[in-house]
Formats: structure tokens, sequence, C-alpha cells
């Protein structure tokens, strides 16, 4: 098993946080793992992105064209990377701020709202891993126990007492998740 990720959005929105937490959980499980950052000069606001490669396989490069899952958190990652999923990949995105939605029919696309109910619970900053929950529960690619562990190393020392709250969050995005087109 592979699992080619990439999850894209602005600064400051948690995307290269989601892919470390999900490669670091990744890495708990046994799992060859890759994870490649990439942003701009700008820390937040500008645009961010990271691959996260997920196999039982040594992974012979990190550099992609194209993926098998897609989390996109903007317009303009929607706008970049839609079609960058491979035909029969998915495709999980938070309609806020969306305005031009996925129109690929030869891919799974769901959404999870996750930035109101984020605002709504006064979460905002694990708006992140309410998105996390939602992939998850599509693909259940590490366990729960796992993604602990990934918090654990992934959040600095002082912030551990924020992973209960982390993993509510990745819950609530479970419970969140709908479908927008399966195939």
């Amino acid at each position: 098993m592979t699992e080619e990720i990439i999850i894209a959005g602005f600064g400051g929105q948690g995307v290269l946080s989601m892919g470390k937490i999900l490669a670091y959980a990744g890495i708990m499980q046994d799992k060859e793992v890759s994870w490649l950052p990439s942003y701009g000069p700008e820390m937040r606001g500008g645009t961010s992105n990271v691959t996260v490669i997920l196999s039982d396989e040594r992974i012979c490069s990190p550099y992609l064209n194209q993926f098998d899952t897609a989390i996109i958190l903007n317009q303009q990652s929607m706008d970049k990377f839609e079609s960058a999923v491979k035909p029969g990949g998915l495709l999980v995105y938070d309609p806020n701020g969306i305005s031009h939605h996925p129109t690929r029919k030869d891919i799974n696309i769901y959404q999870v709202a996750a930035t109101d109910k984020a605002s709504e619970l006064g979460i905002a900053k694990l708006f992140n891993m309410i998105v996390l929950g939602g992939f998850l529960k599509v693909k259940p690619l590490v366990t729960p126990e796992m993604l602990h562990k990934g918090l654990e190393k992934s959040l600095p020392e002082r912030h551990h007492h924020l992973i209960p709250k982390n993993e509510e969050a990745v819950e609530i995005g479970k419970g969140l998740l709908t479908p927008y087109h399966t195939i």
C-alpha cells in the first residue's frame, strides 16, 4: 500500500503541521514515510503545501506530479491541485472560501466544513485537525493510537496538554465529512 498525498492551503492554516502529524503517525505505524514541505517566503497568508507519502515499501522519490489524495484548504490550491489527483483518487476540501467547487467526475470528492465548525466551537487553531479527521474517516491510514503518538512527536512538549483537544477535533472532523461527488 502506498498513499501519495498533497495538503495545500494558505500559510497559517496548519498545512505543514497536518502533514507532519500524519507523517509521524505513519512512522510510528512502521510505514515508510516522506514529508516534503513547500511554501513561499511569506509566513502567513502565502501559499503552502506539503507532500506526504505513506507506504509499506521503500519510497523512490518524494517529488510527485500526481497524487492519490488532495486535501485542499483554499481556492488557489483547488485551482492548482484538483487536476493533479489521479483518476479514482480522493479530494477532501473545506468549502469555506471556495468559489469554484471541484468539477471532476472521475474522483471521489468530500467536504469537511471545518472553518465554520472551528469558529462555532471557538477552536480556530484546530481547524486543520478537523480537516484531518474528515480525511482519516475516508482513508484510515493510521490508527488513533499512532495519531496520538504522532501528535506527541510533532507538538512541542509544552503543548502536550492540547493533545486531547486535537484528538477531539479529529473526531469532530470525522462527523462533519459529507460526500460532494463519489464514483
